[in-house]
């Protein structure tokens, strides 16, 4: 966008996937409202999101050898978005675990943009989506390497379940490299449950709504296994899965 303060639109490229008419509409003071956050060098901050109706977007700076974690549930709608902007100094750490979840005409999405201004800095984001009904889930995530910042290491891993038919996904990942030394990677898997799992489970005496949800779980878990506090691992997984409906499964 430019300087001046004006509502964004699907033209611009951090919003290619929103909804047209929630922009039309919106609170540009809460759009340009960032809420900042400084990780001390050697220091380490974790947050965790739970994304209401609207967007919420943070700028993180983290300091030398310092890391920041970020664990987000979004299920809320009609539109919801979490944007993070994280620079990293040298030898800092970024670990981004997101889920969409959610059904109805709900859209939800994260957008992330991971600056490695400096060596040796390592950035891990790791989305899940699950929808069902007419809803979509979205991951734009852009890395950036400026020169000289070798050794740099960062990953980005986007998969989406769509339980029904009318559900749907988009997956935007971004590498801009002006370094030569470094390992940048990116994946992107969009499908259905597993139906050959789920038969094997209903060959074992499972009824085939458990079988849904345990592998809906599993799916889910991946995007807070980097979360070291075992309880608050359980909490997150909980609180996302507790969005399912019957019908959903």
């Amino acid at each position: 966008m430019n300087e001046l303060a004006t509502l964004p639109t699907t033209r611009d490229e951090n919003w290619r996937y929103a909804d047209p008419a929630w922009l039309a509409s919106a609170d540009l003071a809460q759009l340009n409202d960032w809420r900042e956050i400084a990780v001390p060098a050697g220091e380490t901050v974790c947050e965790i999101l739970s994304v209401e109706s609207g967007a919420e977007r943070l700028r993180v700076h983290v300091g030398q050898g310092g890391r920041f974690e970020l664990f987000a549930i979004n299920a809320a709608g009609p539109y919801a978005r979490a944007e993070a902007e994280v620079t990293l100094e040298e030898g800092a750490h970024f670990e981004f675990g997101g889920v969409t979840i959610g059904g109805g005409k709900n859209r939800q999405e994260f957008v992330t943009r991971t600056v490695h201004s400096s060596p040796g800095a390592s950035s891990n984001q790791v989305v899940r989506a699950v929808q069902w009904g007419q809803a979509v889930g979205n991951f734009l995530g852009r890395i950036e390497v400026v020169k000289d910042a070798q050794k740099t290491d960062a990953a980005q891993n986007f998969r989406a379940i769509l339980l029904e038919k009318g559900a749907s996904a988009n997956a935007k990942p971004e590498l801009e490299i002006f370094a030569d030394d470094v390992k940048c990677a990116h994946g992107a898997a969009i499908g259905a449950l597993d139906e050959t799992a789920g038969f094997y489970m209903a060959s074992r005496g499972l009824p085939p709504e458990v079988a849904r949800k345990l592998l809906i779980h599993a799916f889910v878990a991946d995007a807070f296994e980097a979360i070291e506090d075992e309880e608050l691992r359980g909490e997150m997984l909980a609180k996302a899965l507790n969005v399912l409906d019957e019908e959903a499964v």
